[in-house]
């Protein structure tokens, strides 16, 4: 039997439980992995809470890890057993020391990546990638507002999109935040605490507004995020950490200029082995470049899941976070 975090009933931090558990052999098409470090991340506090219900209850929690292949099952032939692999993909269960997947979810890491980097970077730096290279695609010379430009999506997204030539603006919750999210790249940072960030918005854009807003807030700054882009900008919500946003009329988008609103996920674009392979790899390639650093300035023991889940929902952590076994 192996560790690992289990769900019986949605709730707090306090419904995960470490638990063992048995973990079948891998069946066809499957690697079984055994994790080195697990990524934190905020979907996992969704899944917990039931808002992105779990497939059954009681289940496991967590959709991104990194480790060593100990197992195969028949048909897979891209992997064998000792190759180092990270993932980020349904179904949830990362929160083990040992877990069965799909060989088609998993990509090898490179020496230069370790298990940690890995964990840190495989969802948020996806989820990066897909928002600058696919939803919206940031070219040189565009100007994008980041909300919580120091979280672990958000400094990826800073040095990424810096690195393609873009000015970025980036939300934060305090001065030690803005001063991380400069140091990745943020051109200009807003205490969204001490100002309002539409109107900062306004003033460093000369009134112009933004091509692009990535957020991951919801609720609390959908509508301020819409009144700082320019006509036919985009609006990119793919979290709600404050909330699910509240109904408008479609109308409102023409009165404010033509703009655009989508609601993307992850997985949808990271859908099959393709996809996922050609999005990591493209990710792997600038952390090795070192045009983008992955820095884990968190890690808690898998048996302590629910002070990591405190945490994060305290807005207490920055950058990323992993979990260790």
């Amino acid at each position: 039997m192996v560790k690992a975090i289990i769900v019986s009933e949605y709730g707090g931090p306090e419904v995960l439980k470490l638990q063992d558990v048995n973990v079948a052999n891998p069946g066809p098409g499957e690697i079984l992995v055994r994790h080195g470090a697990i990524g934190l991340n905020f979907i996992d506090v969704y899944m917990r809470t039931g808002l992105y219900p779990l497939p059954a209850l009681p289940g496991g929690i967590g959709l991104e890890g990194a480790g060593t292949i100990e197992a195969i099952g028949d048909g897979v032939s891209d992997f064998k057993v000792g190759d180092r692999i990270a993932y980020a993909s349904p179904p949830p269960g990362s929160y083990s020391e040992v877990r069965t997947i799909d060989a088609d979810r998993v990509v090898k890491l490179p020496d230069a990546i370790d298990d940690k980097t890995a964990a840190a970077m495989m969802l948020q730096g996806m989820t990066a990638q897909y928002l600058l290279r696919q939803t919206y695609r940031v070219q040189k010379g565009d100007t994008i507002l980041m909300h919580a430009a120091a979280g672990g999506v958000g400094l990826i997204v800073c040095q990424w999109a810096k690195h393609l030539g873009a000015t970025v603006i980036g939300t934060v919750g305090s001065a030690e935040k803005a001063d991380l999210a400069k140091s990745h790249g943020c051109d200009h940072t807003i205490l969204y605490r001490d100002e309002n960030f539409k109107d900062r918005v306004a003033e460093l854009t000369d009134g112009v507004g933004v091509n692009v807003v990535y957020d991951s807030i919801g609720k609390d700054t959908f509508m301020d995020s819409l009144g700082s882009l320019k006509p036919r900008g985009m609006m990119v919500t793919y979290g709600n950490a404050s909330g699910p946003v509240d109904p408008f009329a479609p109308g409102i988008l023409g009165q404010m200029g033509s703009l655009f609103v989508t609601r993307p996920s992850l997985f949808n674009y990271a859908h099959d082995k393709t996809s996922i392979t050609a999005m990591a790899t493209e990710l792997m390639d600038l952390v090795v470049s070192g045009a983008v650093k992955i820095e884990v300035h968190q890690e808690y023991a898998l048996a302590n899941a629910a002070q990591a889940h405190t945490d994060l929902e305290a807005r207490k952590t920055i950058g990323s976070t992993v979990l260790i076994p």
